[in-house]
C-alpha cells in the first residue's frame, strides 16, 4: 500500500494573490509533495478547479493534482470529458479528479438549473459517460438524463483516467463499488473510515468488482499548532453548520490539529483504518500561513507516515 500526502487550499482569491500561489506551487513541486487539489464551489470565493487544473499542468513537471470533489450535477459532461482529456495530455498522465454530488444545503442548485433530488442518478449517469468518452472510440450512451451517439473525447488518456468518488453518505459507497476507481471521504474519523471502506469493498464484491486496495483516501483540515487555535474553532463552526446534527458529534478525530506528533498520530490510525491517500487542507488565513503549514506538514509530518524510497 503506497501512502501518499497532498494538500489544497480553501484560500480565497483575495487572499492569495497569483505571486503568492505560483510560490507555494513552486515550493510544493520541489519539496516532493505528492498532489495539490482543488475544491469546487462554484459561485464561492475559491478559484474554479478546471482552470486551475489546466494551470498547474502548465506550471509543473511532476505532482499530480485532481479536483475534491468536482460537483458532476452542475456540469456538462461532455464538455467534463474534453477538458479532463485536455488537462490529463498536457499533464503527460497526472490529472487524477474525484467526483461528487454536492451539498443538498448549497446554494448553486437554484443558480446552475439543476435539480437537487436527481442528483444522484443524474450523477451517476453523468460518470459512466464520462468514463465511456475517455475510454472508447465510439460510444453510444442511452440514459434517462444523457443520451449520445458519436465519437470519444480526443486525445484520449494514454491509460484509463481513473475516476475516484467523494462523500461518505451510503449513496457514495453505492456510487464507489458500482462506477468508481477510488474513494475520498471527508470529516470523519479512523473508525468510519475504515468502516466505509469495509462497506465499499463488500458492495463491490456483490457487484463482481474490484478496485485497487491502496485506492481509498481521507480529506482533512490541517492545523499544526494550538488545538484552540481561532482558524480551527472557525472551520469547525463552519463545517458543523454544514452536516447533519447527529453527525457534529462526531468531529473530533476528522481534524488533524495539534502538535506534528499529534497529527502523524492521527494520520497512522488513518492508515491502520485502511487509509493510504491523504489531501491535507491547512486551516489558515493568509499565503504567509498558508507556506508556514505546508512546510512543517512537508518537514515533519510527511517524511513520518509516507512510505517513498529515497532517491
Amino acid at each position: 500500500m503506497s501512502i501518499r500526502i497532498g494538500i489544497g487550499t480553501a484560500l480565497s482569491a483575495s487572499a492569495l494573490s497569483p505571486r503568492d500561489y505560483w510560490r507555494w506551487v513552486d515550493y510544493c513541486e520541489e519539496s516532493g509533495v505528492d498532489s495539490i487539489w482543488h475544491s469546487d464551489q462554484l459561485l464561492g470565493a475559491t478559484l474554479e478547479p478546471m482552470a486551475m487544473l489546466a494551470a498547474l499542468a502548465a506550471r509543473t513537471r511532476r505532482m499530480r493534482f485532481g479536483t475534491n470533489a468536482l460537483v458532476v450535477p452542475f456540469r456538462d459532461p461532455i464538455v467534463v470529458a474534453k477538458e479532463f482529456a485536455a488537462i490529463d495530455y498536457l499533464s503527460e498522465g497526472r490529472l487524477f479528479p474525484v467526483l461528487g454530488v454536492g451539498h443538498e444545503i448549497d446554494p448553486y442548485w437554484q443558480a446552475t438549473g439543476a435539480n437537487l433530488r436527481e442528483r444522484g442518478k443524474r450523477s451517476n449517469e453523468a460518470i459512466e459517460l464520462i468514463r465511456a468518452l475517455l475510454g472508447q472510440e465510439e460510444v453510444h450512451f442511452a440514459g434517462s438524463f444523457y443520451r449520445y451517439d458519436g465519437p470519444g473525447v480526443e486525445p484520449r488518456p494514454a491509460r484509463p483516467l481513473p475516476l475516484w468518488i467523494g462523500g461518505q453518505s451510503e449513496a457514495a459507497i453505492k456510487r464507489t463499488a458500482a462506477i468508481g476507481d477510488g474513494w475520498l471521504g471527508s470529516f470523519t474519523g479512523p473508525a468510519k473510515a475504515g468502516e466505509a471502506r469495509r462497506r465499499i469493498e463488500a458492495a463491490l464484491a456483490a457487484n463482481g468488482r474490484s478496485i485497487d486496495s491502496d485506492h481509498y483516501g481521507l480529506s482533512l483540515p490541517m492545523r499544526i499548532g494550538d488545538v484552540d487555535d481561532p482558524a480551527v474553532v472557525a472551520a469547525r463552526e463552519r463545517i458543523a453548520q454544514r452536516m447533519p446534527p447527529k453527525e457534529r458529534d462526531n468531529m473530533s478525530d476528522s481534524f488533524a490539529v495539534g502538535s506534528p506528533d499529534a497529527v502523524i498520530d492521527l494520520l497512522r490510525q488513518f492508515v491502520d483504518a485502511g487509509m493510504s491517500k491523504f489531501v491535507m487542507i491547512p486551516l489558515v488565513a493568509n499565503a504567509g500561513e498558508l507556506m508556514a503549514q505546508t512546510r512543517m506538514l512537508v518537514e515533519h509530518v510527511a517524511p513520518a507516515i509516507e512510505d517513498r524510497v529515497p532517491a
